[in-house]
This record gives structure tokens, C-alpha cells and sequence, in this order.
């Protein structure tokens, strides 16, 4: 049995901050569930470009509104507290907040904590040594 408490996370390595989003990363690929699960906020006003060419992704929004995109068709889909969303094609993606959204990503594989968006906004896969 693991307990994890959010307190316990932020400010810690495993809380990381870019300038659209903080991402709590609350298990991780180490905890060795086959999965990682993460409590993310994307901030008010902003748009992220997102690919996770090597990743599975699934978002339960918790607080807050705004929209998904896919670039392959430009379909928008709303998002709004109480909606989850699932990249299940690797689909690349624009997310805009239009006020501060507060999420629970699930990722497969799981990744390892230190992870950020490169320049096509994808996850690089990491081993951990």
C-alpha cells in the first residue's frame, strides 16, 4: 500500500513548472504500477502544444474550462470540470485554459518525474538508471 499526499509533492523534484502548466507527478514509472498519475494545472490564458508521440494520456478535468484541438482534423472539443478526455491515437493537440484548469493525468507507460515537453511537445521515453 502507497499514500501519496499532493503536500507532500509540491516543491518537491516530482512538482515540475513550465510556463503554461505545474505538473505534481504523484506515481511514478519507480512506483511500478504500469502507469503514472499526475495532478496538473494548466494556467488561465494560455495555449500548450502537445504530441505525446510515446505516450497514452488520459485527463480528468477537475476545475476549470477551456478546449482540446487535434491538429491532424482542427476539431475542438469544450472541456469543463467533471470531463475526461483520452488521447488514445497519440494525438497531437493545442490545450487553451480559459481559466485555470486543474487536472488528473493518467499516462502509459508511466514516466519517470522529470520529463518535459520538448519542441514538438512530446514526452521523451526516459530510463531510469
Amino acid at each position: 500500500m502507497k499514500v501519496v499526499r499532493l503536500e507532500d509533492v509540491i516543491d518537491s523534484d516530482q512538482h515540475i513548472k513550465e510556463d503554461n502548466w505545474e505538473s505534481r507527478r504523484l506515481l511514478l514509472k519507480k512506483d511500478g504500477m504500469g502507469y503514472s498519475v499526475h495532478d496538473t494545472v494548466i494556467k488561465a490564458g494560455t495555449e500548450t502544444h502537445i504530441w505525446y508521440q510515446n505516450h497514452l494520456e488520459a485527463v480528468y478535468c477537475i476545475e476549470g474550462e477551456g478546449e482540446v484541438e487535434t491538429v491532424a482534423d482542427g476539431k475542438v472539443w469544450p472541456i469543463k470540470a467533471n470531463e475526461i478526455y483520452a488521447l488514445d491515437k497519440h494525438d497531437e493537440h493545442l490545450l487553451r485554459a480559459f481559466s485555470d484548469m486543474r487536472m488528473v493525468c493518467v499516462f502509459d507507460p508511466p514516466i519517470t518525474g522529470q520529463e518535459t515537453h520538448n519542441e514538438d511537445g512530446v514526452y521523451e521515453l526516459v530510463d531510469e538508471e
